[in-house]
């Protein structure tokens, strides 16, 4: 069952292990031109880990103390705290790893997927902790007896049976690349046999398990081009994904117009960027779940050797705890605030575009044009911070954060739709601040490669671009005066039993140096008023600006604001 949704698009697959081919990359290399050392000073020596004992008191002391969010001013306590924010004054960036689009560069031909895909499900434990220790004896395990194929990919995974939250988990990591993508329909989703599956079809009898969020760190695999994402790209990914392992996913997200100039800005994320993340914190409605994946490929010149020593230094930095974030706790202000095009700007565009679409020999009937706010705060921002306080009216809306290692993060608040199997009528999606038409289908996929023309013949949608489509998306590449990124594309994950994508919107740009671009776009058709479209623009970026200006978060009943005109981008 697949459900193209004008906002959002989901899907179920019939077929699995698509043959593919794939490239060859160099993985990036220090300039002594060997693999980073690790902290035992040798290239390729693991991490001792800590002894059992003392690994478990700490796990204990930081779950006791953080993990309800309630600090504790004991001075154990305290000094806990303080070990956290001192491990906070950088990020450790997981620059060794492989790219299995091998650079995007695309083949011929088609290839097997990696010789082992599996999921292991490792016994449950009461905490983050336990579950820290779990995996570490599971990859010494490993170790002790590796693998003989030559590619790979093996997910551990430890249930946990306390409830936790996977935003606040990620929080307290110190890791890049990381992500986090909350589940659109709670309740529903990981209600299958499998999810907890031990990979080879078997499962203990968990259904129901409601997935809520996901949070992963470090990079097991990641895939990313310059090039239009291509349906060989595609492919690549799937070589690591099953039916089995239905929670080995690859996030990210695609470029609005891969065809464009990539802006100093986006040049981290290239065209397209997917992660498959080295650890990763699952928030279910009953309980959570903490995972660990290692990827391998000697095609690819990424080894077993190097991609064991590589997890066991992400493992090893892992924090056990949680750091809670409290809504709202941001604490920065605003020096400035400037916007492209401007408004004077905005009207001129705006008017252009209007005149080109009431020409007689012009073919054009509508064309989002959207606009970048960049907003220069006194503090670097947090962007977990920012999208934790998101959260609070995201009752109806899609939370992501996808951020390379050493670049910016992309974050959003995208709204989705109510689900039905059938239904041509449109459907009005009311939002705090806005209301959404919405356009709900459902088909059959036949064919693996369906799920990569779905995916192409859905974006960009009319309500990110216009119509018709070809003639707005050169409008919008010829008068557009920024680079979108990842801005009104596709934004989501690739899974071995199904996927899941949003359209980007709602979203915003969080940098490390004090800058974060909040984007927006509105649709123009005959009648538009210009001044009126700016409001709007103001209207669907207020979700950030409320935060950034410390104003109170709107209400998420409709009923108590003003709804305005319905929206687009």
């Amino acid at each position: 069952m697949v459900q193209l949704l004008k906002y959002f698009y989901r899907w179920q697959r019939i077929h699995s292990n698509f043959p593919v081919k794939n490239g060859c990359f160099q993985p990036p290399l220090p300039p002594n031109g060997t693999s980073e050392p690790h902290s035992t000073g040798h290239p390729h020596l693991p991490v001792p880990p800590l002894p059992p004992s003392q690994a478990l008191a700490d796990a204990a002391a930081m779950e006791a103390t953080v993990l309800s969010g309630r600090h504790s001013q004991s001075p154990a306590a305290l000094a806990l705290r303080q070990r956290l924010n001192s491990s906070r004054q950088r990020y450790r960036p997981c620059l060794l790893s492989m790219n299995g689009c091998g650079g995007g560069g695309g083949s011929d031909g088609a290839e097997q997927p990696v010789a082992i895909r599996e999921t292991r499900t490792l016994p449950a434990v009461a905490g983050a902790g336990s579950a820290v220790i779990q995996l570490k004896s599971a990859i010494s395990a490993l170790i002790a007896n590796p693998p003989s194929c030559t590619s790979g990919i093996i997910r551990l995974q430890v249930p946990i049976l306390k409830k936790a939250t996977a935003i606040d988990w990620l929080h307290a990591q110190r890791h890049l690349p990381r992500c986090y993508f909350s589940s659109r329909r709670p309740g529903k989703e990981g209600a299958e046999p499998g999810i907890w599956g031990n990979g080879n079809g078997g499962h203990h009898g968990k259904q129901g398990k409601s997935l809520v969020s996901v949070a992963g760190v470090g990079s097991a695999a990641f895939f990313q081009g310059f090039d239009p994402f291509a349906l060989n790209d595609w492919r690549c990914i799937k070589r690591f994904l099953s039916k089995d392992c239905p929670l080995l996913r690859a996030y990210g997200a695609i470029r609005f117009d891969a065809k464009r100039e990539i802006s100093t800005e986006w040049k981290d994320f290239g065209s397209f960027y997917f992660i498959v993340p080295q650890v990763e914190f699952d928030e279910f409605e009953a309980g959570s779940m903490l995972a660990s994946t290692i990827a391998w490929d000697d095609s690819l010149l990424w080894t077993w050797k190097e991609a064991i020593n590589e997890l066991q230094n992400t493992i090893s930095e892992i924090f056990i705890g949680f750091d809670k974030c409290m809504k709202p706790m941001l604490r920065t202000d605003i020096i400035s605030c400037s916007h492209v095009p401007n408004k004077l700007s905005w009207e001129v565009a705006v008017n252009k575009a209007l005149d080109m679409i009431i020409k007689d020999n012009s073919d054009l009937v509508k064309v989002v044009l959207a606009r970048c706010s960049r907003y220069v705060t006194d503090t670097v921002m947090n962007p977990i911070e920012l999208l934790a306080s998101l959260q609070v009216e995201g009752q109806d809306a899609f939370q992501f954060c996808i951020q390379p290692p050493d670049a910016p993060a992309f974050i959003g608040n995208t709204i989705i739709c109510s689900e039905v199997v059938v239904n041509p009528r449109k459907s009005l999606r009311r939002l705090p601040r806005v209301q959404h038409l919405c356009a709900d289908l459902s088909a059959m996929l036949t064919r693996e490669d369906d799920e990569f023309a779905v995916l192409s013949s859905l974006h960009p949608t009319p309500a990110v671009c216009g119509l018709p489509l070809e003639e707005a998306r050169e409008y919008v590449k010829d008068n557009e005066m920024f680079d979108r990124g990842m801005f009104a594309g596709p934004v989501g994950w690739f899974g071995g039993r199904e996927s899941e994508f949003a359209v980007g919107i709602r979203s915003a740009l969080v940098g490390q140096d004090m800058n974060t671009l909040v984007y927006a776009g509105a649709g123009i058709v005959q009648g538009t008023n210009p001044s009126s479209e700016w409001d709007e623009l103001n209207l669907k970026t207020s979700q950030f600006t409320k935060i950034l200006e410390h104003d109170e978060l709107l209400s998420s009943n409709p009923g108590q604001k003003e709804i305005k005109n319905v929206a687009t981008a």
